[in-house]
């Protein structure tokens, strides 16, 4: 693999080698890494001119990947997989979240306090799509259960409305986001966890996925992203209250003291799912993705058979 040292000299007289990257959703401080990355130069120093392309609610998650108008974009290894299935060239070349951020809640005082407890509830979720339906079916599984064994309620993104006015019995929700507005409310609630021998779900969480031409053809620049990223990764692990800081000219109103605490809430939530747990990291767990293309390919997730070693990579981690 070529080294980059010779392109970041020469790119940044060029004013950087661009690189666009999709943000799954409008400017948040979820996305605080790629803020500081930006903020503190780490892109530029490594010769790269980073456009953030934050995504609208009616953007398809791929789409613009898939049109070649993005080079990479921060999504749920999941949804990269099931992307793949529906040929979309996506490679996952390393994971930003070593925990899965999703989970079913339910009331503090709710008699559900396991898995196998969900049968003959109502569930609350957005959709049949993405994260937050993945994790429902991976923790159903996990106790044997299936959807057949409980009632689905799709509720768009209205957790706390639905859970709070007793609408539905559980939700699915972010950890980092749902969890957190109740919190901030008041309502007290517990998370539910697997069943049995797995303390985690099937599923490979947020990552930076490539599009194949730009994991082939543009090497150095990648690598060069990743390690910029994951160095911006750590600094907001470590300093998080000033990751809030650095994110203000990307996200609007954190100048309020109300919202920036809120900010700051989500963040300090987001940091245990960002933390490496002894692993190198950004590194892409081989057999974690085999159990998950089994996982989805049993519950019909994939559109057609993908071949799973070629759907990631850790070949560009620094």
């Amino acid at each position: 693999m070529a080294g980059c040292g010779s392109n970041a000299s020469s790119a940044d007289r060029a004013g950087g080698h661009a690189l666009t990257v999709g943000l799954t959703y409008v400017p948040n401080i979820q996305f605080a890494p790629f803020y500081v990355a930006e903020s503190l130069g780490y892109y530029k120093d490594v010769g790269l001119k980073v456009n953030l392309h934050h995504h609208s609610f009616t953007d398809a998650e791929f789409g613009a990947l898939a049109a070649g108008q993005e080079d990479v974009v921060f999504a749920g290894g999941d949804e990269m997989l099931q992307a793949r299935s529906q040929s979309v060239p996506v490679v996952d070349v390393a994971t930003l979240y070593n925990r899965y951020p999703v989970t079913v809640m339910v009331r503090a005082d709710s008699p559900v306090k396991a898995a196998a407890d969900l049968k003959g509830h109502t569930i609350g979720t957005p959709g049949p799509y993405g994260e937050t339906y993945f994790a429902l079916l991976a923790l159903l599984q996990s106790a044997g259960l299936s959807t057949s064994d409980v009632r689905v309620q799709n509720i768009g993104f209205t957790q706390q409305a639905a859970l709070t006015g007793n609408k539905v019995d559980a939700v699915t929700g972010y950890l980092n986001n749902d969890a957190v507005e109740f919190a901030q409310a008041g309502t007290a609630v517990r998370t539910i966890q697997p069943t049995g021998a797995a303390t985690t779900l099937p599923l490979v969480a947020a990552g930076l996925g490539a599009s194949q031409k730009t994991a082939e053809s543009r090497q150095a620049d990648l690598k060069s992203f990743i390690g910029a990223t994951l160095k911006a990764v750590q600094y907001t692990v470590d300093h998080p209250e000033e990751a809030v800081d650095l994110s203000k000219k990307f996200v609007p109103g954190l100048d309020d003291p109300k919202k920036r605490s809120d900010a700051l809430a989500v963040l300090k939530a987001t940091v245990p799912l960002l933390q490496s747990s002894g692993t190198q990291p950004g590194y892409n767990d081989p057999a974690a993705w085999k159990q998950m293309e089994e996982f989805m390919r049993s519950h019909d997730l994939l559109s057609k058979p993908v071949t799973v070693d070629q759907a990631f990579s850790n070949s560009l981690l620094p």
